[in-house]
């Protein structure tokens, strides 16, 4: 039996782990209306991530959430390859917040999904029904159709639970997004291949708590990857008196005998006293690097481990689904409320995904440096590390984690003017302190907004951009004035930059003015930044090329055709 009901929602979403979550949250936050699908009665309850980055951070600021979530995490931690003997080789302790949050955040999952689900309550427009699989849909050029009926769960790892087909409802949204992990349906239904590689090495990982009153894990307070080729191990800290350890297996272990309590207490004895701690799971586990082929599909489109599957070596797998979040909501935002044309939705995949698979890859490095088994390649790869370490210029470069990948996005694949000379269109701007007029500390983006910035610097942007102000104001930009340090002008001048309409903002750090002039905007230029506070553009003097790049890249109609708003973005209802 099967029935329809006739609410139509701007976007359906399928999976509320983190990727979901936080979707929801920019969505409802932008103001639109959402349904979210989760098939399990409650969380599964025990950790996977356990680390997010500063730039995941800035996008639960984006959210709304960033204040509430960290509030629960470990900051600041230290992160060491070390050897069997506990000798540091490298250390990674990065101490600057280029982006406002600090880079290293250690977070226990359960805690995270818990609180983000408990603030999505602040949004009437966004609605989660648990306990409800996703069984069917369609797409037509208006909308899909999305059947879901109850369902009672599945086991970790499962693909579907049981499901009550006779519980089944049709409704429908203009667009779905699948982000419902690495078994993906939407995927499977939408015929997306998967690329890449499945490792068959396999890890025990083993979820601590600490007894009440003891102090089990004071003496491991940083996170170390330990390349010991008897039994290559990751010690990880979490906050609330926990821990996780994973050791690396042989061919020949036995599954059953890894897993079982006497093993996990032999492996734990070398690290912590096994009669002071309580095993909240132990579970062997291999992984994949994988990227689906297609993540979009007209209407649906995937998201998080759904489109890319990331190895757990360098702790990105959630930081890139909350990427694609951040990336994905605010063109869904643009095409639903401001009236763009829904190609825009291409650049979702070029340029998220090239930054996806650079991640991976450096997943798959670690991983490749970290569980070498072999004593004499040991030697060899200690001996390697020790010579770059200490190599000028390349060592400073691998301590700084140089080699991550950078938040920027491949020439000729993203929405934005061309790549300068100066290198900034298309990366993401850094994150400073500024003070208001009223003279109050606040972070840049909570300043800007979460829409488009356009900020002039030490000018009002709309008198440079003259009768093409009324454009970006089709598209809720917010416009500013940046003045570094001590630079306000004062008397009558300073009042007429205060003009209605405008953020005035003074940069008392100067992290931000000196990024900026690096970047080539000048006094009197103007610089837009995206909604995801990646870089448009720069202009200095003439911005018509500024606003031609976001009519022709967003498609934008004539005003007359634009849809109104039907909720107000960032409001809380």
């Amino acid at each position: 039996m099967s029935h329809n009901t006739d609410k139509t929602y701007d976007v359906a979403v399928v999976g509320l782990g983190p990727t979901g979550l936080t979707l929801a949250h920019l969505l409802g936050r932008r103001g639109l209306s959402v349904l979210v699908l989760e098939r399990e009665p409650a969380f599964y309850g025990n950790a996977r991530a356990v680390y997010t980055d500063d730039e995941a951070m800035r996008v639960f600021q984006t959210a709304g959430v960033a204040d509430e979530v960290h509030a629960d995490m470990d900051l600041d931690c230290a992160v060491q390859w070390v050897r069997s003997d506990g000798d540091v080789m490298i250390q990674f302790l990065p101490t600057k917040q280029p982006l406002g949050w600090p880079v290293v955040n250690f977070l226990y999952q359960p805690t995270l999904e818990n609180k983000l689900e408990a603030l999505l309550g602040r949004y009437r427009h966004v609605e989660v029904l648990r306990a409800r699989e996703l069984v069917d849909f369609t797409q037509d050029a208006d909308g899909v159709c999305v059947a879901h009926a109850a369902s009672t769960g599945a086991s970790y790892g499962d693909t579907i639970g049981v499901v009550d087909k006779a519980t089944t409802q049709t409704v429908r949204a203009r667009y779905l997004v699948g982000a419902d992990g690495g078994r993906s349906l939407v995927r499977a239904q939408l015929g997306s291949g998967l690329t890449g590689k499945s490792f068959p090495e396999r890890w025990l990982v083993v979820d601590l708590a600490a007894k009440e009153g003891v102090d089990a894990f004071g003496h491991r307070p940083y996170f170390d990857f330990i390349c010991d080729p008897v039994r290559p191990t990751v010690s990880c800290p979490q906050p609330g008196g926990r821990h996780r350890f994973e050791f690396a297996l042989t061919d020949g272990d036995k599954k059953e005998h890894f897993e079982a309590e006497a093993t996990v207490r032999q492996l734990l004895s070398r690290h912590v006293d096994p009669d002071d701690v309580v095993v909240l799971r132990s579970l062997v586990y291999t992984f994949n690097a994988l990227v689906a082929d297609r993540w979009r599909d007209r209407r649906v489109l995937l998201a998080g481990d759904a489109a890319h599957m990331t190895p757990q070596f360098v702790g990105q797998g959630m930081n890139a689904g909350i990427r694609d979040a951040d990336n994905l909501s605010w063109k869904l935002q643009a095409i639903l409320r401001h009236g763009a044309d829904s190609a825009i939705l291409d650049s979702y995949q070029s340029e998220r995904e090239p930054h996806a698979k650079a991640m991976i890859d450096f997943s798959v490095l670690n991983k490749s440096l970290v569980s070498v088994k072999h004593p004499a390649k040991a030697k060899a790869r200690d001996a390697a590390m020790w010579a770059v370490l200490r190599t000028p210029g390349l060592g400073g470069y691998v301590r700084s984690m140089g080699m991550k990948p950078k938040p920027k996005y491949p020439k000729g694949a993203y929405l934005g003017l061309p790549r300068g000379f100066r290198g900034v269109e298309g990366t993401l701007a850094p994150q400073a302190q500024v003070r208001t007029y009223d003279g109050r500390p606040v972070r840049l983006d909570d300043a800007l907004g979460m829409g488009w910035a356009v900020v002039g610097i030490g000018v009002d942007p709309r008198q440079v951009l003259g009768k093409d102000a009324e454009t970006w104001q089709r598209v809720d930009a917010t416009f500013a004035t940046l003045h570094a340090a001590g630079e306000r002008p004062q008397g009558r001048a300073g009042d007429d930059l205060r003009a209605e309409g405008v953020v005035d903002i003074e940069d008392i750090t100067g992290a931000f003015t000196g990024w900026q002039r690096r970047a080539g905007a000048k006094q009197g230029s103007v610089l837009v930044l995206r909604p995801d506070k990646f870089v448009f553009g720069v202009s200095d003097g003439q911005t018509d090329e500024l606003t031609r790049a976001l009519v022709a890249q967003l498609g934008l109609k004539p005003a007359a055709a634009t849809a109104p708003s039907r909720a107000k973005a960032g409001a809380i209802r």
